[in-house]
């Protein structure tokens, strides 16, 4: 992604301005509920008439918060029921504006379903023959205002669906269904997919799983030479001083580790490589962003706030074999198939000083789709969210990743 959060002023006054709503101050309870839970995040969202449906387990405390509207996204989470830490980062006062823009509709949300690449020469997000600057750069609609329809739903799970048409900056047409599941994950199914167990006397946990395919509904085979599309999984959270973002990688695989200079490079200061992790300063005070190439990403990597004891997994499904990956830099590019498979964003102020969040965002994408007419692409993104004693935190994260959860916490200190 490149230069995506770098919104013009214009934009930004129109997202945050109101002639209906004072939104110089969010209100501080909402239904007896704190500002920073789940209860009064849910409370937020119904009284400013978004339709949400909610995930739940009666095995366990844990809750997930979706939106139809906002294409099937996670909007929060919560380990203890409705007094619990929410633990997705919504805009409010954009919501609670009611404006809806033409270029892009930041709402926030945990967890949403967006589509690459964003840039260069196959960019969804530029117009043909159009200079890729930010006053050309939109979202399609599809993954930023439309509807995804209700295709299944029970307690723990539901399943969205959208048929739509896509325009590359090549001119390449895109006929495609998407299909997104959202399921919430027992404590069996987290121990049947990690191999560990998240014991519920010692940890509050909500984790869940999105399911996310792209089908060629078209004609005509989707080639490398005319552009492909990507599944892109963008997780949006509340960023801390005490915040640290940890990504594995595969120290026998070659060429860079990591690419860190989506905005400029990224000072040592806030973020360190050592030999088979990565780690990402996450404070919400400097706007950066990091990428792991598909041939040194791993499956899993994670943050921990040491404050509130609380260690967020990112689990993205990779695939068996090497494969390409869309590049989303603006502009030319070398290789529109050199892009990233994992990425990670901390926001900061903007020139003007303005700042859209603040928020943290972990990302996963899927290949290149390379599609016959009627094939089908499907990427799996899960978000484990654990909260508890930070000792016991500690054997979690070494039997996880064999790292020193005392180290993450202190990296930047």
């Amino acid at each position: 992604m490149k230069l995506t959060w770098a919104i013009p002023l214009f934009i930004l006054l129109a997202c945050t301005s109101s002639g209906r709503k004072n939104l110089n101050e969010v209100k501080k309870k909402l239904n007896g509920f704190e500002k920073g839970t789940y209860g009064y995040d849910l409370a937020f969202l119904k009284e400013n008439n978004i339709e949400i449906i909610e995930l739940t387990d009666a095995n366990s405390k844990a809750k997930v918060l979706i939106s139809p509207g906002y294409q099937g996204r996670v909007m929060t989470s919560s380990a203890n029921k409705d007094q619990g830490t929410s633990f997705g980062w919504i805009n409010y006062k954009l919501i609670e504006s009611g404006e809806v823009n033409n270029q892009f509709n930041p709402v926030g949300g945990e967890e949403r379903f967006w589509l690459g690449p964003e840039g260069g020469p196959f960019s969804i997000y530029f117009e043909q023959e159009k200079e890729q600057i930010h006053e050309n750069w939109k979202v399609p609609a599809v993954i930023d205002t439309e509807k995804f329809d209700i295709k299944m739903q029970d307690p723990g799970s539901v399943t969205f669906e959208k048929k739509t048409s896509l325009i590359n900056a090549s001119g390449t047409k895109f006929l495609l269904n998407i299909e997104r599941t959202v399921r919430l994950l027992s404590g069996d199914t987290l121990f049947t997919l990690f191999n560990i167990d998240f014991p519920a006397d010692i940890f509050d946990v909500v984790a869940y799983q999105s399911e996310n395919t792209i089908t060629n509904r078209g004609e005509n085979s989707w080639a490398k030479e005319e552009g492909l599309l990507s599944i892109w999984i963008l997780s949006m959270f509340n960023p801390s001083p005490t915040t640290t973002v940890f990504i594995p990688y595969k120290t026998e695989a070659e060429g860079p580790v990591v690419n860190d200079e989506y905005f400029g490079k990224v000072p040592s200061d806030r973020l360190i490589v050592e030999p088979g992790t990565v780690y990402f300063k996450i404070d919400g005070k400097y706007r950066s962003k990091i990428g792991i190439p598909p041939e040194r990403a791993t499956n899993l990597c994670g943050s921990y706030d040491s404050e509130k004891s609380v260690l967020t997994l990112v689990w993205g499904s990779l695939p068996a074999k090497p494969m390409d990956y869309v590049n989303s830099t603006w502009g030319n590019q070398e290789d529109p198939y050199a892009g990233d498979a994992i990425n990670a964003y901390n926001d900061g102020p903007l020139e003007d000083g303005s700042i859209m969040g603040p928020f943290y965002e972990i990302e996963t994408s899927s290949p290149a789709a390379k599609l016959q007419p009627g094939e089908s692409l499907t990427h799996i993104q899960r978000v484990v969210h654990v909260q508890g004693d930070p000792v016991e935190m500690a054997k979690l994260v070494k039997e996880l990743f064999d790292l020193n959860l005392n180290s993450i916490a202190n990296k930047f200190k």
